[in-house]
């Protein structure tokens, strides 16, 4: 095993397109596309919808030039989008819009998905973000990757950004974990013995011709198929941009306490995939406001718990990647609640105070439009 592991950065984040006034959904103008791809080149993209934008950020050697990246590409979609009289949201499903009346971006990839996967494509109307954590050794990927599923279901808690679907409280906090889920391979990662194995396994679905490579396993984690990267893929899209350097930060310092560990022939608790679907379930449910389960002593542990054990665990890896105050932003997560706690106190405030359904609905867009260039 090397003794250095990089650890670098690259995020991915899916954006939505909305009227800046209304907050109604908003397909991408050509020429916006356009103006964006000419000042950021190849870390801008359509997405499935045409009312979807992709980014992508360069390799980041550490959390504070990821975040400049990141800011850099928000700014620049928000500045042209203004042009347009259009806004970027960042958030997994916007809170009234009807799927069934979104356009798919013409393209070869997404007329293949949309052919194979026929009506449960159509549904896609979600947004998430993608962690890629650089880590060279094949055989220490899968071992890592094994051992980070236990923290997908905190992961998933923090970033859950999506209680509504047109226009209803699914009573859910991330309602666009359930709608990927009608995807196949998606979910948590089946444990791995070896890299050899985890090759095996995709050329039997490339050998019958089912996928083309690895890109269409769409876990929520999983070795990338493009880059030499461990890719968490579990988080619903972040309204607020510190939120999401704040897992960023979390993804990159705990894939670290588990590689320190690994070098003292230590390992991380592992569990079946049966028990940790549970507490996949209670983030998507319930999100922070229920706990997850610790198998170990069999209780459902508070959050804000599991947050202080977690943030101890890995307090020696963020220093040594220079992300403690990254990291440290967790505890204002827990404090403020997640986006779909936030979204639901902003509907019911403005329910309160008179508003209508359609008027409360638009308080919520006009919120996340804020909070999209809050910390740019």
């Amino acid at each position: 095993m090397a003794e250095e592991i990089p650890f670098t950065l690259g995020i991915e984040e899916e954006y939505l397109l909305v009227d800046a006034k209304s907050g109604d959904l908003h397909e991408a103008p050509e020429a916006l596309m356009q103006a964006c791809k000419a000042e950021l080149a190849d870390q801008v993209g359509p997405e499935f919808l045409r009312c979807q934008i992709e980014i992508g950020t360069p390799i980041a050697a550490d959390v504070t030039e990821a975040r400049a990246h990141l800011a850099r590409l928000r700014d620049s979609i928000a500045r042209h989008a203004a042009e347009f009289g259009l806004a970027p949201i960042s958030v997994a499903c916007h809170p009234v819009a009807d799927w069934r009346m979104q356009g798919r971006t013409d393209k070869d990839r997404y007329r293949q998905i949309s052919q194979e996967m026929g009506g449960v494509s159509r549904r896609m109307l979600i947004c998430g973000m993608h962690v890629h954590v650089g880590i060279p050794d094949q055989a220490l990927r899968i071992d890592l990757m094994n051992q980070l599923s236990w923290f997908l279901p905190h992961l998933l808690a923090l970033s859950a950004s999506s209680p509504f679907w047109l226009g209803e409280d699914t009573l859910l906090a991330s309602y666009r974990t359930t709608v990927f889920a009608g995807y196949p391979r998606t979910g948590l990662p089946p444990r791995m013995g070896s890299w050899d194995e985890f090759e095996r396994s995709v050329a039997a679905l490339t050998g019958a011709g089912i996928i083309e490579d690895g890109s269409k396993i769409w876990w929520d984690l999983r070795p990338s198929a493009r880059f030499p990267t461990l890719e968490t893929r579990i988080c619903d899209a972040c309204p607020r941009l510190d939120d999401t350097i704040t897992l960023v930060a979390l993804v990159q310092a705990t894939l670290r306490m588990l590689w320190r560990l690994s070098r003292k022939n230590l390992r991380w608790r592992q569990y079946d995939n049966f028990l940790l679907g549970e507490n996949r379930w209670r983030a998507t449910r319930y999100g922070l406001t229920e706990g997850l389960i610790d198998f170990g002593t069999r209780r459902i542990i508070p959050f804000d718990e599991i947050a202080e054990d977690w943030l101890a665990a890995i307090a020696e890896d963020a220093d040594a990647l220079d992300c403690q105050p990254a990291v440290a932003g967790l505890r204002d997560m827990i404090l403020r609640g997640n986006a779909a706690e936030q979204q639901r106190t902003i509907f019911a405030t403005a329910l309160a105070a008179g508003a209508s359904r359609e008027e409360a609905f638009r308080a919520v867009m006009m919120w996340l439009i804020a909070e999209f260039r809050r910390d740019l």
